[in-house]
Parts: C-alpha cells; structure tokens; sequence
C-alpha cells in the first residue's frame, strides 16, 4: 500500500503531550496500537509538512 492508494481500514489517531514533555500520536486500530513520541521541535516539523500536504491537496482538488 502506498501514500496513494485507498483503504477500508478504520484507526482512531489521537494527539497530545506527554508527562515527559513529548508530544504523543497514538494510532489505534483492528490489530494496532502503535504510540509515536517526538520531540517538540520535530512535531513542529510533523505539523509544517501536514500543512503544505493539506496545501498540495487542496491545489489537486480545485484542478478536478
């Protein structure tokens, strides 16, 4: 499966800081429980490319 290709899959994503000063993504799902911790500084950068996607995508759907 690739960045472009379509699922039926379902996940509950949640987002938030930690006791630890991380900030937390926690991914839940049918199989997956998966918690990513970053730094600060790199969910900054997490959000900064979330934001140029959202940007690209949103370019891509007036074009159609």
């Amino acid at each position: 499966m690739g960045i472009n290709s379509e699922s039926e899959m379902a996940a509950n994503l949640q987002i938030g800081p930690t006791t630890l000063g991380m900030v937390r993504i926690y991914l839940e799902g049918d199989g997956v429980d998966l918690p990513l911790d970053f730094e600060p500084d790199e969910a900054e950068e997490i959000a900064d490319e979330l934001r140029a996607a959202a940007a690209a995508a949103r370019k891509m759907g007036k074009k159609g």
